[in-house]
Parts: C-alpha cells; sequence; structure tokens
C-alpha cells in the first residue's frame, strides 16, 4: 500500500501544476485535509456572474459538499463571511459560536458533523476571487504549526485558482475544461430567472434561495425545477 503524502510533497505538486498553467482540476485527486488536522477542506470560486461556486473537495465524497451547499442556500456562513469581507474566520467551536453571528448556518451546521471551522479568502489579481475553507468533526482551536501550514496550502493554491477562473472566462462550455462546478445549474438558472423576470441577478439568485430555504430543498433541485420549468418564481411564489 502506498504511503499517502506528507504536505512538502502536497505543495511541491501545487507549485509544479501552477507551473505548468494548470488548474484546480488538475489537482482533484490530492488528499490535503488530513494533513491539516482537517476533516474535509473546500474551494469556492467566485464566477463571472458572481457565483460563489464549488469547485473542489477533500474528501470528494465527505460532509464539505453538504455544508457548503448550506451555507450557499441559506445565504450565511463561514465561507461566504471571508469571501465578503477579506479576512480569515476561525471558530474553534461551533457549539458556543454566538448564534447572532450565522443565525441560519449555525442551527443546521448543529445536525451535521462540523463542530469548527476556519475560512479563508483566495485573492487573485487584487480581488477576491473565493474562499478556502476547512471542518472539523471535534472541537478545539488549531496549532500555529496548522494555521501555518493551512495558509502555506491556500498561497500555492492562488495560481491555480487563477487558472481556474481563466478558464471559465474562455470555456464555451462554462465546464472550465474539466474543472468540476457544483453550482453551474444554480448560476443557470439565475439567469435565467432574472431574463424571465426582468430583474437583476442577484435579485434572482434571492428568490432562488429564498424557495429553497422556505420549502426545505436544495438550492440545486430548485434551480432545475426552474430550468425545467416545472416551477415558477414570479411574484406569487
Amino acid at each position: 500500500m502506498t504511503p499517502p503524502d506528507d504536505l512538502e510533497t502536497i505543495l511541491a505538486r501545487l507549485h509544479h501544476a501552477a507551473a505548468e498553467g494548470q488548474h484546480l482540476g488538475a489537482v482533484a485527486s490530492l488528499r490535503i485535509a488530513g494533513l491539516l488536522g482537517l476533516d474535509a477542506l473546500t474551494i469556492d470560486m467566485v464566477t463571472g456572474a458572481g457565483i460563489l461556486d464549488l469547485v473542489w473537495c477533500d474528501p470528494a465524497d465527505g460532509p464539505a459538499p453538504e455544508l457548503d451547499n448550506l451555507q450557499y442556500t441559506l445565504g450565511d456562513g463561514p465561507t461566504l463571511e471571508a469571501a465578503r469581507v477579506d479576512y480569515t474566520v476561525f471558530e474553534p467551536d461551533l457549539t458556543t459560536t454566538d448564534q447572532a453571528r450565522w443565525p441560519l448556518f449555525l442551527p443546521a451546521a448543529m445536525r451535521s458533523s462540523a463542530r469548527a471551522v476556519i475560512a479563508a479568502p483566495l485573492r487573485v489579481q487584487g480581488g477576491i476571487s473565493g474562499a478556502l475553507t476547512g471542518y472539523r468533526a471535534t472541537p478545539g482551536t488549531m496549532t500555529p504549526s496548522q494555521f501555518r501550514d493551512f495558509h502555506r496550502v491556500r498561497q500555492a493554491l492562488l495560481p491555480l485558482l487563477l487558472q481556474s477562473v481563466q478558464s471559465l472566462l474562455v470555456s464555451d462550455s462554462g465546464g472550465g475544461a474539466g474543472l468540476r462546478r457544483y453550482r453551474e445549474v444554480v448560476e443557470q438558472a439565475a439567469g435565467f430567472l432574472a431574463g424571465a423576470l426582468a430583474i437583476p441577478p442577484d435579485q434572482a439568485l434571492a428568490r432562488l434561495r429564498a424557495h429553497a430555504f422556505h420549502h426545505d430543498r436544495s438550492l440545486t433541485d430548485v434551480a432545475r425545477d426552474t430550468l425545467s420549468h416545472r416551477l415558477r418564481l414570479d411574484d406569487h411564489s
């Protein structure tokens, strides 16, 4: 059995991928979370339409996509805060976090395995282009070395994120040449709804979120139903 890579090997692979002009899709198989003392790790990227889209998670079959989607559906949480205000967010114990900070996300997170979270903005070319978020199933602070390593990984990811942004901009399909986008359908639905109702895209997204929240549904499912005309979110919805 091949032993897992250590952090220095992971960083070297990230630097090598960046030097070759690759995007995040090229490092989708790397296992990084455990090396940072975390149980899950995500990367969200701001798309051209202003949608914060999940594009990478470790492990792929872990709790991270659900936690990320909860934040996006509810409209608050550590990932969104880090991307919005441009500073690192760290809560070592979600059970004692002030409810006013994330009034919608925290109750939902308590039904998951997450008990600690760290989220940091990903800034490229002078602007916020995404966020790196880590989750842990046990409460407690990170050690100084874990903090340093988390930010070393964040810095190593920035060139790959920049390539991902550029890949999306030039991709005819919108898929970024192999870059996985978890919420592409939400962006499409927000654009469709904005055109149909003659409203700004952010208002269209707010309608999708509100319907998903009030009907306890996945935002992705609401988006799919909107695009297939099974759901109409007009003024009376």
